[in-house]
């Protein structure tokens, strides 16, 4: 995923919070994880993921249509491998939010929100990362 002007990721996390009488606050514990990326971007025309991402928002995709796989590398941590790398494959939905609104550029923003676990995976790329394959036996 290139040319993104933006790509911050929420966790949000799910909290269960309680008062108990003999305590000056509250407790809190994290239940769950719905993560999710904000993300914006100019339009280049003929980037695969602008493409897409701009056809589920003008076409008003929903449900399935609008869900994708993404597979976030952590170069930080190698993989089984030489030259591959640990990763988290999750499935998002696409969730457009604007678009059109810079007087310079075309823009599109909005969210990808969590569909279901995530799973690890180790990855590995013949075209410097432009691409990216789940290895064997990962």
């Amino acid at each position: 995923m290139t040319k993104f002007t933006e790509m911050s990721k929420s966790s949000n996390a799910n909290e269960y919070s309680r008062k108990y009488v003999d305590q000056p606050g509250e407790d809190s514990d994290v239940t769950g994880y719905s993560p999710s990326y904000s993300y914006a971007f100019d339009q280049y025309v003929g980037n695969a993921v602008h493409d897409d991402i701009v056809k589920i928002t003008d076409n008003e995709l929903v449900g399935d249509d609008a869900v994708r796989t993404i597979i976030v590398v952590d170069f930080t941590q190698p993989g089984t491998t030489e030259g591959s790398y640990k990763a988290k494959k999750r499935q998002y939905s696409v969730i457009p939010d604007s678009d059109g609104d810079d007087e310079n550029t075309y823009t599109y923003s909005g969210d990808l929100k969590s569909k279901g676990v995530s799973t690890d995976v180790v990855v590995t790329t013949s075209d410097d990362w432009a691409t990216c394959k789940e290895s064997a036996g990962a």
